[in-house]
């Protein structure tokens, strides 16, 4: 038998945190967080992460666990969430992974393998070398015709993940989203439930947009401030997260506060969007449509009932 490991993906604003927990309650589970900025400290409004009593007394892994100075990337999340979960079935209790971040998610459920990579120093540095001179999206550029799957689904931003798209298709001349989709088709250790929660894409933006002003109000700018007086900066990973990276420019006095706000709302849209498109390109999952549902009382009995079926057939 394998064990159970349920799911709770989904884009940006679609209430994953609140599915997760009333979740968890209902059927003893512990929350492990797949969300690649929730995992530092002192990072709360921009992030949207929980407070102590929002978890509702639910086991939460994975949130504040790390300096913001800290590099993270797939394959640490890979290690971290491995042993998170081994903690929860040893607590006799299911884990339930909740996050919108689709790669660390597959990396987990497939066991994609990150250790025999072959790599090499001097691209790496000659792409460094080219995005500092030309800058993130003229980097991001080059992925368009040799890897179209990761041009659309890795954002420019991320400038690390955009040169190891590259370095790899030119080591191997086949692009790494293909490489990566080889490594999907693996069979999972475990017997999981793939929710993706979805929205009305108007009511999806308008909610962001509004979570983005309710940041504003709660101290966002007074939180990235903070977190540049202890020493971050643009390079850093936790920097790169929606929200944080957007205010250097106006540091820097490029950018006003009003389109700096602006450009949090359009690049959260953006974000969106891309993991829909994601999460529409994998296998094995069940598409969530908040818009049909009238609470999430309702989407968690959706999900309860999707996994009675799901044991009905496991049995038969």
């Amino acid at each position: 038998m394998k064990d159970e490991l349920i799911i709770i993906a989904g884009p940006t604003a679609t209430g994953k945190s609140d599915v997760g927990i009333l979740l968890a309650k209902k059927i003893g589970g512990e929350v492990i967080s797949c969300d690649s900025m929730q995992v530092y400290k002192y990072m709360d409004i921009g992030t949207a992460k929980l407070k102590k009593d929002e978890m509702q007394g639910v086991p939460h892994h994975m949130i504040d666990v790390l300096d913001p100075k800290e590099n993270y990337d797939v394959k640490k999340f890979q290690e971290m969430a491995k042993k998170a979960i081994k903690t929860v079935y040893s607590n006799g209790h299911i884990p339930i992974l909740v996050g919108g971040t689709g790669f660390y998610i597959q990396s987990l459920l497939y066991d994609i393998d990150f250790t025999e990579e072959p790599s090499d120093e001097k691209i790496r540095n000659k792409l460094k070398e080219y995005a500092d001179k030309y800058g993130a999206d003229a980097l991001h550029e080059k992925l368009k015709d040799i890897d179209p799957v990761s041009y659309e689904s890795i954002h420019p931003n991320n400038i690390k993940r955009v040169i190891r798209a590259i370095e790899f298709f030119m080591l191997h001349n086949s692009p790494i989203s293909l490489h990566n989709k080889e490594e999907k088709k693996k069979k999972s250790r475990y017997d999981f439930l793939y929710t993706v929660l979805t929205d009305d894409r108007k009511r999806l933006y308008d909610r962001i947009d509004k979570r983005v002003d309710k940041m504003m109000d709660m101290g966002l700018l007074t939180e990235v401030k903070g977190l540049v007086d202890y020493g971050c900066n643009r390079e850093m990973t936790s920097m790169h997260g929606i929200g944080y990276r957007e205010f250097f420019p106006y540091f820097d006095g490029e950018r006003s506060l009003s389109d700096t706000i602006s450009l949090i709302k359009e690049d959260s849209r953006h974000f969106a969007k891309r993991q829909l498109t994601w999460f529409g390109h994998e296998r094995d999952t069940c598409f969530i449509d908040r818009s049909y549902f009238l609470n999430t009382e309702n989407i968690v009995e959706e999900i309860l009932n999707i996994r009675r079926k799901k044991h009905e057939e496991n049995r038969t």
